[in-house]
């Protein structure tokens, strides 16, 4: 998943603070390509970089102990014809159903009811996916994937500890609640950048990441798996940031840049999904994701609304995240990411 997110992230907004969730938004791609055919699977399948089925989608949904929900959930307009074949190729994905919704008849109820149900999923962190006007009655369909987990540090950081100091970010130097802990983490250097991935509950992990750059991206797909691969466990004495971040991003623009964008036109191949010739219209996607000394809570959806067609020290290390930062809450056994941030002013 490491190249899709590099992929995808140069074509996201640059504004400071930035959250989006890999995970979701792949899902949601996916769904879309488990039913194209020809050019448009081709172009969904090279922005993934797998086909579909082979992201390990599934197997990413499950955590142990972290509490984690999932949803793909297809709304389409009464009349249309979604093939069996296609209903069997997502019903095995977690959360998966079927509903049907009346675009024609009350398209912002039925637009409310799609917000209503993700909002539910999403413990209330994503209450307006869709915004108003994003569904109307040309609608023939939306694709849905909604995303929630929650996980605790393994070794959590003391609240008494956290105080203000200094972080010198896009608006300046100010004071941030800057949480600190000193205990055994992955540690890794590589390329001017320095990595620590402190533990979470169900085998997750969360990567601060702070490069030479003061932007706060993540380094790229191959210097990421370098640091993973010379990550070691030493003592560090981390100070981070308490932070929350939300955004909100339309994908459109991104997959026509990274050559997807057939699934965008009438030129669209999606007859496996079903009988009737449909097309992407627009593909909203928000994310929100807050971390604290108890650990981290994230949420995110994705929607796909669719219209007919047309190194080891011996002391500790000193890691303070005085700066802008990168983030990427991981599950390592699977390689997904379930959320990447950009910090610039926590």
């Amino acid at each position: 998943m490491d190249d899709f997110i590099t992929r995808l992230r140069d074509h996201l907004p640059s504004e400071a603070n930035l959250v989006w969730s890999p995970y979701s938004v792949a899902s949601a791609l996916a769904l879309l390509a488990a039913g194209a055919r020809g050019r448009t699977r081709e172009e969904l399948t090279r922005v993934l970089g797998a086909p579909p089925d082979g992201l390990r989608l599934a197997e990413a949904a499950v955590v142990g102990d972290a509490a984690l929900r999932v949803a793909n959930i297809l709304w389409a307009r009464p009349g249309l014809t979604v093939k069996d074949a296609y209903r069997r190729a997502i019903g095995d994905l977690p959360g998966a159903a079927f509903r049907v919704a009346d675009f024609a008849g009350d398209p912002d109820a039925a637009r409310r009811s799609i917000n209503t149900e993700v909002a539910k999923v999403t413990e209330e962190l994503i209450r307006d996916l869709l915004p108003p006007g994003s569904v109307d009655r040309r609608t023939a369909a939306v694709l849905a994937n909604a995303l929630y987990l929650k996980a605790a540090w393994r070794s959590p950081f003391a609240r008494r500890d956290t105080r203000p100091e200094p972080f010198h970010g896009a608006g300046g130097r100010r004071r941030v609640p800057m949480m600190r802990r000193t205990g055994r983490m992955a540690y890794a250097e590589a390329g001017g950048w320095r990595m620590v991935a402190p533990a979470a509950d169900g085998g997750l992990e969360v990567e601060v990441l702070v490069g030479p750059d003061a932007d706060g991206a993540a380094p790229d797909a191959d210097l990421l798996r370098r640091l993973r691969g010379s990550a070691r466990q030493v003592s560090v004495a981390l100070s981070l940031p308490r932070f929350r971040v939300e955004s909100r991003v339309g994908l459109g623009e991104a997959l026509r840049a990274l050559g997807a964008g057939t699934v965008l036109t009438g030129d669209a191949d999606l007859s496996g999904m079903a009988e009737e010739p449909v097309h992407l219209d627009r593909i909203e996607h928000k994310a929100v994701l807050e971390v604290d000394e108890t650990g981290f809570e994230g949420a995110a959806a994705t929607a796909a609304v669719m219209t007919l067609a047309a190194f080891t020290p011996t002391r500790p290390v000193e890691f303070r995240v005085d700066r802008p930062f990168a983030v990427l809450a991981r599950h390592p056994a699977t390689g997904a990411v379930y959320f990447a941030a950009r910090i610039t002013d926590p």
